[in-house]
């Protein structure tokens, strides 16, 4: 009952998301929430004066897709200056949109979807050098927590370095979706970690290329458990996808179909 519902619901809503008024409408409601929850929280942020030094200036500030949320009203309040990566879906869309209200212009692309000129725009905002660039190197569709080549494609081609980001909360929700989204909930503590600069020699060779983005793809996980883990928070996993996750949730309501029917 509850997947016809939810089917003839998805029928019923997603021709409406795909119009800009309403993605427009809802991505004002999703700003008024995060606000509300940044101003109720206590907040504690690491290396800020890396931050100031870098907002408006050629930087490429990575993060773990799920953790976007809180990031938002920090870089705004900030003043920073910077593009995000912003996925060609509809639900990337309305989250350019959302990125928008909070003062970041969108590069729309992806590695899976139009990565090239992506990489392009991306090195020419860069090389003109009066704003950073924000991306998520697992997103937009994983493997989670694993650091893909982009970011550093970026790094490597301007000389901007990459600067790892994270945040996390004290009273959390996690979204039942691959990169375990967090929620923050209002009235919570929440940490920031700005980490330092990483600069990439343009002539790095492959092997050291390879070994420089497992190095930082192990900093961002290990900062990622240790922020976690000072909450004792559920401890998100490495290398699901969005495919993945999905044919995960099918196979569970098939299984639980079968043993309703034998019961």
């Amino acid at each position: 009952m509850y997947q016809k519902f939810r089917k003839l619901w998805k029928k019923f809503w997603e021709p409406i998301l795909r119009l800009p008024f309403f993605q427009w409408i809802l991505a004002g409601l999703m700003a008024l929430a995060i606000w509300f929850v940044y101003f109720t929280c206590r907040k504690k942020i690491t290396n800020w004066d890396v931050f100031k030094k870098y907002r408006r200036r050629p930087a490429v500030f990575i993060f773990w897709h799920g953790r976007s949320m809180m990031l938002s009203p920090i870089v705004c309040l900030g003043g920073m200056r910077a593009y995000a990566v912003a996925s060609r879906h509809k639900d990337g869309r309305m989250m350019a949109k959302l990125q928008r209200l909070f003062g970041l212009k969108s590069i729309y692309g992806s590695t899976s979807e139009g990565g090239i000129s992506v990489l392009r725009e991306g090195v020419r905002i860069l090389r003109r050098g009066d704003y950073s660039m924000c991306l998520s190197p697992d997103g937009p569709g994983g493997p989670s927590l694993r650091v893909q080549d982009g970011a550093l494609y970026f790094a490597k081609m301007t000389g901007a370095p990459i600067i790892p980001v994270c945040y996390s909360s004290s009273r959390a929700w996690f979204q039942n979706r691959w990169d375990r989204y967090l929620v923050a909930l209002p009235f919570s503590t929440i940490t920031c970690k700005i980490g330092n600069p990483i600069f990439i020699d343009s002539k790095i060779s492959a092997e050291d290329f390879e070994k420089l983005r497992k190095k930082i793809e192990n900093l961002m996980v290990r900062q990622v458990r240790e922020m976690d883990g000072e909450f004792n928070l559920f401890k998100v996993e490495q290398d699901l996808t969005a495919a993945g996750f999905k044919d995960k949730m099918r196979a569970q309501a098939d299984k639980n179909k079968t043993t309703k029917r034998r019961k």
